[in-house]
C-alpha cells in the first residue's frame, strides 16, 4: 500500500476548482473509482476528483504539475489491462460528469461528446437521429467514449466498420503539461502535417486526457440477420469466412468454442443454436435487404456444408432470435467472470489465425492440463481472446502466478507471427512488460520521447504502457 497522502492545501485547491462535493476521500469511492475490471492489483488512490468542464480538467493538471501529483483517468472502468488502476496513491480524475452530447450536425453526420458519454448513450442518440454509431462491444452500457478513444476500442463490428480510431473526427485534449489542444476540428480531409489526434487515440491517458470528441456517425444498417454455424475444426472457419465474405458484405464475423457455448447456456439459460455439437462456432451478421440476399446466404451455407466446413447452422428469423444468437457470443465475458479468468487479447493477420491458435492452445494444454481454456474473439479482424479459468479451489494469487509463466511462451508465438500482445484492450499495467514482443527497441525509445514531450513531469497515468 502506498502512503501517499494529499495535503490539506491541495485538497482545498481541488475543491476550489471542482466544488466541495466533487472531491471524494471516502473508502467506498476510493475502492470504486480506483480500479477497472482487472483483479491483479488492489486499488489505492489518494482521492477522486470529478471535473465538469475542459477548463476544470486543465486546472487539475496544472495543479498536479505544480505539486508533482500522479493522475489516473477514470471512465467506465471496464478495462482489462489495468490502464485505469490507481494502485500507488494517485489522484483519480473521473469523467462521469462530462457526459453531454451536443453540436449534432446532420449534414456532416457528426456529434460532439464529452469524455464521460457512455457508449450506449451515443448509440441511442445516433438512432434517434436516424443514424448509427457502429463501435459496439459487451461493455457498451458502461464504457465511456473517452476510455474507448484512449484504448482505441474495437468490438464486434470491426470487420465492416473498423476501430474507434476510424470514427474520431476531432479531439480536445489536455496534455500532461496542462495545454489544451484542439485536434483536427472534425475535418474529413486534413493533410497539414502530423495528425497528433492519432497519438492520443490508443494513448491510454499517458500523454494527456481526452476531454471531448467529435464523433462520426453513419447510416443505420437494414434488417440485420445472424447466422450461427458449427464447424468441426478451427481451420474450417477460414473457408467459411472466405466463402461468405466473397459474396456478402458482412457486418460481423465472430467465433467461440464449444466450451464457451456450454458456459453461456448453463449460466444464462439460453438455448443451444442447434442440437449438433461442434468444436467451434462462427457467428456471421449481414444486412438482409431482400429475398435474393437471404437466398444467397443459404446458398453459401450449403456450399460450406458440402465442403465439410460446416456441420450445422441456424439463421435468425426475428429480432428476438437475432438478439438471442448474439447473446451466445456477447455473454461469454460476463459468464466466465465467476472463474476469475486470466485473459490475453492477442492478434495476428487473419490468414495466420488457425496456425497461431493451434500453437497457443498446444502450449497451454501441455503446461496446464488441469486448467479450462475458453476461446472466443473477432475472427474477422484476427483478434483472439484466450481465457484460462481459475480452478475453484486455487487461490487467486497462485493462479495468476502460474498463468504468468505461460505469457513468455504465448508472446514468443505472437512475435513469431508478427502479431500484437494487445489487439484492443490496451497495454496498461498487465501487458507493459511484453511490449518488446511486438515493438522494436527503436519504436519504444521513440514512444518514450513522445511521452516526455507531452508529459514532461511524467504525471499522466504513470507506469502504464511504459515505465
Amino acid at each position: 500500500m502506498s502512503d501517499v497522502v494529499l495535503s490539506d492545501a491541495v485538497i482545498s485547491q481541488l475543491k476550489a476548482i471542482v466544488g466541495e462535493d466533487k472531491v471524494r476521500l471516502d473508502a467506498e469511492s476510493l475502492e470504486t473509482f480506483g480500479k477497472d475490471w482487472t483483479k491483479v492489483h488492489e486499488p489505492n488512490p489518494a482521492a477522486i476528483v470529478f471535473p465538469r468542464s475542459v477548463e476544470e480538467v486543465q486546472a487539475i493538471v496544472k495543479l498536479a504539475n505544480e505539486h508533482e501529483i500522479a493522475l489516473v483517468p477514470s471512465g467506465g472502468r471496464t478495462g482489462l489491462s489495468g490502464g485505469a488502476m490507481a494502485a500507488n496513491g494517485e489522484l483519480v480524475v473521473s469523467f462521469d460528469y462530462m457526459n453531454q452530447i451536443s453540436e449534432f450536425n446532420a449534414i456532416d453526420r457528426t456529434v460532439k461528446c464529452g469524455a464521460g458519454v457512455i457508449t450506449e448513450q451515443l448509440q441511442t442518440y445516433a438512432e434517434e437521429q436516424g443514424l448509427f454509431y457502429p463501435v459496439d462491444f459487451a461493455s457498451s452500457g458502461s464504457s465511456q467514449i473517452g476510455g474507448n478513444i484512449s484504448t482505441n476500442a474495437g468490438g464486434i463490428k470491426v470487420i465492416k466498420y473498423g476501430m474507434t480510431r476510424d470514427w474520431v473526427a476531432g479531439l480536445t485534449v489536455v496534455t500532461g503539461a496542462g495545454e489544451i489542444l484542439e485536434l483536427n476540428h472534425g475535418l474529413k480531409k486534413n493533410n497539414s502535417g502530423y495528425d497528433m489526434r492519432q497519438l492520443f487515440i490508443g494513448g491510454e491517458g499517458t500523454l494527456g486526457f481526452v476531454v471531448d470528441a467529435t464523433m462520426n456517425l453513419t447510416r443505420a444498417p437494414h434488417n440485420l440477420t445472424v447466422l450461427v454455424l458449427g464447424v468441426p475444426e478451427f481451420e474450417a472457419i477460414m473457408g467459411v469466412l472466405n466463402t461468405f465474405q466473397s459474396e456478402l458484405d458482412l457486418t460481423a464475423f465472430e467465433f467461440f468454442s464449444e466450451r464457451a457455448l456450454q458456459k453461456v447456456v448453463d449460466h444464462a439459460g439460453l438455448q443451444r443454436p442447434f442440437e449438433t455439437e461442434a468444436e467451434y462456432y462462427a457467428l456471421l451478421e449481414f444486412e438482409n435487404e431482400s429475398e435474393a440476399t437471404e437466398a444467397l446466404a443459404m446458398e453459401l451455407f450449403e456450399k460450406c456444408m458440402e465442403e465439410g466446413w460446416v456441420l450445422d447452422g441456424t439463421m435468425s428469423q426475428s429480432i428476438e432470435q437475432q438478439q438471442n444468437l448474439w447473446r451466445l457470443r456477447e455473454d461469454i465475458s460476463e459468464t466466465i467472470a465467476q472463474w476469475t479468468p486470466y485473459k490475453n487479447d492477442v492478434s495476428t493477420v487473419i490468414s495466420k489465425v488457425p496456425g497461431f491458435l493451434n500453437e497457443v492452445e498446444s502450449v497451454v494444454v501441455e503446461n496446464y492440463p488441469d486448467f479450462e481454456v475458453v476461446w472466443y474473439g473477432h475472427i474477422g479482424d484476427g483478434n483472439l481472446h484466450l481465457n484460462i479459468l481459475k480452478p475453484d479451489a486455487m487461490a487467486k494469487e497462485e493462479f495468476f502466478e502460474r498463468c504468468g509463466h505461460v505469457n513468455k511462451w504465448l508472446f514468443e508465438i505472437v512475435e513469431r507471427y508478427k502479431g500484437s500482445v494487445s489487439a484492443e484492450h490496451g497495454v496498461g499495467l498487465l501487458k507493459k512488460a511484453y511490449l518488446p514482443y511486438c515493438k522494436s527497441e527503436g519504436e519504444i525509445a521513440l514512444m518514450r520521447q513522445i511521452k516526455q514531450i507531452f508529459d514532461p513531469k511524467g504525471i499522466m497515468n504513470p507506469g502504464k504502457v511504459l515505465d
